[in-house]
């Protein structure tokens, strides 16, 4: 199966603090889990994408937020620079990919403002989570793209069975 995976999650240094959130390396998972991660790659066809390199932010930059939600949507970083339109090109670019080769499901970074899938932070910088999604995450969703997060590898190992 095709699936689109947060470069980040890959090991690539593309966070905002130009650092990466590899699970391979990560000492808060589990060995048996890790094993499933490197399955799931070993099995699967990846594309690996970051949405917020892709709509043109630099690595490093400042940390962003959501701070609109509804339409307008508003991405603003720590600093109050709007970065709206580089969220939104960034979620088009992940959503033609997906389109182009038929990818149906996604392994995003939870909490994302732009790959988040369950929750995300509530837009003040003071690490409070609420329920929500990103950019890219929600345009996935909104057109039939299946999103999981990191935190959800055996849901997505099942996915997988069930739709190959």
């Amino acid at each position: 199966m095709k699936i689109l995976i947060s470069s980040c999650l890959l090991g690539e240094d593309v966070r905002y603090d130009a650092e990466n959130s590899s699970v391979a390396y990560n000492p808060n998972f589990s060995f048996a889990l890790k094993e499933l991660f490197m399955d799931i790659l070993c099995d699967n066809e990846i594309y690996s994408f970051c949405p917020e390199v892709q709509g043109g932010l630099s690595t490093p930059r400042d940390p962003a937020e959501i701070t609109s939600s509804t339409k307008p949507f508003r991405v603003e970083t720590i600093n109050n620079e709007d970065v709206t339109i580089n969220f939104l090109v960034g979620a088009k670019k992940a959503l033609d990919l997906c389109l182009e080769e038929k990818i149906k499901v996604a392994l995003l970074k939870a909490k994302s403002p732009s790959c988040g899938n369950i929750e995300i932070y509530d837009g003040t910088f003071s690490n409070n989570l609420v329920e929500g999604q990103g950019m890219t995450a929600r345009l996935l969703n909104e057109n039939g793209i299946t999103v999981f997060n990191e935190n959800q590898l055996r849901e997505l190992k099942q996915f997988i069975k069930t739709n190959s």
